[in-house]
């Protein structure tokens, strides 16, 4: 009878045909890559082979990317889904650990060539008696183009099926690739590739993340049941994985300690140690998230690294893939204090208010961004208030108020002002003709205080901060010159931002600083537009760089896998405006802590530098700002309504909160948490001055200067003033003098070009005498002092020409 070509008896000389064939084909494909036989196709066999082979010599394996702070601790890793992969080099793994895996994967693996024919056979004979697959026939050569295939060349899931489907197609790919490297490279060689490419489960691709993730070790430590346990694990992740099935690791581990011990790798007294060893994985693992989550308060520092790399050039493929390790500028000092204020500002769980901070380090050839953060938590849970959105570095779209008078006084300094100049400041309900609404007409400006002088220096104003002086003011420098000088000195996001339209809600095809030049929004000087808090930080290192900008990099330094520096595209360095102009800046918002906005958060620290700081408030007190600056670092901050409907926000109860009408203003939270933050760290620092005030700059220059005609008389006054180029108006004033003479001016000293000069000139008649203490101010007397300092408040609302929301700084 004869016997069916299926009987079980000729299934092992059947397998044992074709693998003397597929042996054969195998040498036929090394001399011959285009030969076919048994149904594989010349593509299965051709120049693809050569291809993979040169590329598993010559290409280094995809690695984590590591991004550590600047004292070089790491802080989060960047790597492709599960493969979480740092390759070390041979004389790094344990002998244990080689002895481990050749034990039980590969026993005769210093023998073969890449492809083991007597173990194939052997699998082969032993896995047709079974029925089942009970014997690998796979060398470690073979497996590492496998996982190569699999891990590196795959990208698609079709392609990493296609990479261990068990065809004879592939398989033949498989063997003639391994035969091929066996002849590139040494037998340690291909065992440390296969050690660092092979995954152990749990997230742990390659022996230096396996050996951190179930041991907190590194793979050079090892031991002989460490190693047998992660040897074990190579078969099947899941059904020897130590945390959900220990026992059935156990079983496994101490079969490759014994298989260890057969093969003479370790002795008897090493392998019964071994074997009474506990599993001994840490307890939980050592968990390595992948990206930012999970990066802890530094989760904002490291997403704003990741999108700077990103605009740099890099792709998230390569950060992924690429194992660079980035050393970046964070300062864990600088974060640990900036966060500390901050949540003692604004708790981490206070519902619709974030509390944010920058802190950027001067510099002529980089500014360093030493350290970000928020009162929120950087995570993924919407209910616990944390949030993975750029709170420290984003613009935020509520604005940042008179924090923008800066940049009107730096304009008007260029113009040839100095910081002594007397500005004028009109009382509220002043209607600038530069500040009107849609339809053009002039809409009245807001003080939050009254009883200020009718005139105070460029430094004072900035310090009290009149909402009406500086609409005045932007009368004289124009819209246009203030936002380009907003963007010049750091504010760039203005220029890159498309507008959005008010009546659709789209942004446009033209940028935020476009949209308020063509429309000349007069409201620009209040502080209306988005506000990134980091490019506010950046305008005061700026200020402080002698008006050197330069971009707010994170990043310190890049090296590859091999530790040679990778470089980096950054925008390079400018000197934006003259070093004279941004030293008198930085004297200009010397008195905040003093007399002004936020002296009362001053006094609550103690503070006793030298420093330039201006705040702002915005509009229905829905967001509010400090900028502060040492000559060491500067830093920003912005409280802020992050909901979707913001609200104003009144400053009290130990925290701020949204509210019907509120009291937030820039003297408040955020120049407390500015001083909390800034105190420490300052601490045992030397206490470095300002830098000294050029006279160009201090006075105005000759465009500004008015003749001083005080004490002649009205005719030669005049004469003299509009020789010189000036408009000259005059009033009679009760004196002494003789009849005629003029006995003051306003401006007197500087004035700005183009504004007439007011001549007080004498009647002839004595004035009479002084009102009795207490009664009314005389006539021409200024009203009663400043108010309280520290004590700032908005001012009106109302859009302009260009329809923005409107906006009012904090008021004088």
């Amino acid at each position: 009878m004869p016997v069916s070509p299926r009987h079980p008896l000729l299934r092992p000389a059947a397998m044992l045909l074709g693998l003397c064939v597929l042996a054969g084909l195998v040498v036929a494909g090394m001399a011959f890559p285009l030969a076919a036989g048994i149904g594989v196709t010349s593509s299965d066999v051709g120049d693809s082979v050569n291809t993979v082979s040169t590329d598993l010599v010559d290409q280094p394996l995809p690695q984590t990317t590591t991004v550590t702070d600047s004292a070089g601790v790491p802080i989060a890793r960047f790597f492709e889904q599960n493969q979480n992969r740092h390759a070390v080099k041979a004389e790094e793994i344990s002998p244990a650990m080689k002895a481990a895996i050749v034990a039980i994967e590969d026993r005769r693996f210093y023998q073969h060539q890449g492809v083991d024919w007597q173990g194939t056979m052997r699998a082969l004979i032993a896995n047709s008696a079974s029925g089942d697959v009970v014997q690998g026939a796979s060398t470690l050569t073979q497996q590492y183009v496998k996982n190569y295939m699999l891990y590196v060349e795959a990208e698609t899931e079709t392609e990493r099926l296609k990479a261990t489907e068990q065809t004879p197609a592939r398989k033949l790919k498989e063997a003639q690739i391994a035969l091929q490297m066996e002849r590139a490279l040494s037998k340690e060689e291909i065992l440390t590739r296969y050690l660092n490419i092979v995954s152990f489960g749990n997230g742990a691709s390659g022996i230096d993340s396996a050996a951190r993730t179930y041991f907190n070790t590194t793979p050079d430590q090892l031991t002989v049941p460490q190693a047998a346990l992660l040897a074990g694990m190579v078969n099947s992740t899941t059904a020897f994985d130590p945390v959900s099935k220990p026992a059935a690791a156990l079983e496994r581990r101490n079969i490759v300690i014994q298989q260890m011990r057969d093969q003479q790798m370790i002795d008897e007294t090493q392998m019964q140690a071994a074997l009474a060893a506990p599993l001994g994985v840490v307890t939980p693992l050592i968990s390595q998230p992948n990206g930012c989550i999970g990066a802890g308060d530094a989760g904002f520092f490291c997403k704003y690294v990741a999108e700077y790399l990103t605009e740099a050039g890099f792709s998230q493929e390569q950060l992924n893939r690429g194992g660079y390790t980035i050393k970046s500028t964070l300062d864990r000092n600088v974060l640990e204090k900036v966060k500390a204020s901050l949540v003692a500002e604004v708790p981490p769980q206070q519902a619709n208010v974030a509390n944010v901070m920058s802190v950027v380090q001067p510099g002529q050839d980089k500014h360093r961004v030493l350290g970000m953060a928020s009162s929120r938590t950087f995570g993924l849970d919407a209910e616990a208030e944390e949030t993975s959105y750029g709170l420290p570095y984003e613009p935020v779209n509520l604005g940042a108020g008179s924090t923008y008078k800066i940049f009107t006084a730096s304009t008007a300094l260029e113009k040839g002002l100095g910081i002594n100049y007397q500005l004028a400041v009109p009382p509220s309900g002043y209607a600038s003709p530069i500040y009107v609404d849609g339809n053009g007409r002039p809409l009245p400006v807001q003080n939050a205080s009254s009883g200020l002088p009718e005139r105070l220096s460029l430094t004072d104003a900035l310090a009290l901060s009149p909402n009406t002086a500086f609409i005045k003011l932007e009368e004289f420098t124009g819209v246009p010159d203030v936002v380009d000088m907003a963007v010049r000195l750091g504010m760039r996001s203005l220029a890159t931002t498309p507008f959005v339209d008010p009546s659709t809600g789209r942004p446009t095809d033209r940028s935020i600083a476009e949209v308020t030049k063509a429309q000349k929004q007069a409201s620009f000087t209040l502080g209306v537009s988005p506000t990134s808090v980091l490019e506010l930080s950046n305008v005061g290192a700026t200020l402080a760089s002698g008006g050197m900008w330069c971009p707010p990099s994170p990043i310190e330094s890049i090296t590859d896998q091999a530790g040679n520096p990778v470089p980096l595209t950054e925008a390079p360095c400018q000197q934006v405006v003259d070093p004279g102009l941004a030293n008198a800046m930085m004297n200009a918002l010397s008195h905040d802590d003093i007399n002004g906005t936020s002296a009362g958060a001053a006094r609550q620290v103690g503070w006793n530098r030298p420093m330039a700081g201006k705040t702002g408030t915005t509009q229905q007190h829905k967001s509010a700002a400090f900028v502060g600056v040492v000559p060491q670092m500067s830093g920003a901050v912005i409280t802020f309504d992050n909901s979707n409907s913001p609200r104003p926000l009144c400053d009290g109860a130990g925290s701020p909160f949204a509210c019907r009408s509120g009291n937030i203003f820039g003297g408040k939270t955020p120049a407390e948490t500015w001083f909390g933050a800034m105190t420490p760290l300052l601490q045992g620092q030397p206490v470095v001055p300002l830098p000294p005030v050029e006279q160009r700059y201090l006075e105005g220059g000759a465009e500004s200067r008015v003749p001083d005609v005080v004490g002649r008389s009205q005719n030669d006054a005049r004469g003299a003033l509009e020789r010189a180029g000036w408009t000259v108006s005059t009033r009679t004033v009760d004196n002494a003098a003789a009849r005629g003479t003029v006995v003051g001016q306003s401006p007197r000293g500087t004035a700005l070009p183009g504004e007439t000069i007011v001549l007080s000139v004498s009647s002839g008649t004595v004035p009479p005498p002084p009102a009795a203490p207490g009664g009314p101010p005389q006539a021409g007397q200024p009203p009663g002092g400043d108010q309280p300092p520290g004590d700032e408040g908005g001012g009106n609302g109302g859009g302009d020409g260009g329809g923005g929301d409107g906006g009012d700084g904090d008021g004088g």
